[in-house]
């Protein structure tokens, strides 16, 4: 496969690993508070989470040629791009701070 094709096919898979992510880290959280076991349904949800995005991030290290870390890094500036707008779109209310009163004696 030529080296130009592989640059976006890692992005695309950064994005979908960071989808999967933290997609499935939202909807657990979500689930939390009518969990019948909370503990057991947030370490199932990690280490679910966690062997995808491992098992994605190895198979686009083991695919590219001389494993060069510029796929890697391909694949993974998607992924914490997929973080940042989650958090944009999901918690708004965050992003808009109030202005701190001043301090008066």
């Amino acid at each position: 496969m030529s080296k130009l094709l592989l640059l976006p096919l890692a992005g695309l898979l950064g994005l979908a690993l960071g989808c999967l992510y933290f997609g499935g880290l939202w909807l657990t959280v979500r689930r939390l508070p009518t969990a019948q076991n909370p503990v057991l349904l947030t370490f199932l949800s990690f280490f679910g989470r966690i062997s995808v995005v491992v098992a994605g991030f190895g198979l686009m290290a083991a695919s590219t040629p001389q494993a060069s870390p510029l796929y890697l890094l391909a694949c993974l500036l998607p992924f914490f791009w997929v973080r940042n707008r989650l958090i944009q779109r999901l918690q708004p209310h965050l992003m808009t701070r109030r202005t701190p009163r001043p301090f008066i004696l």
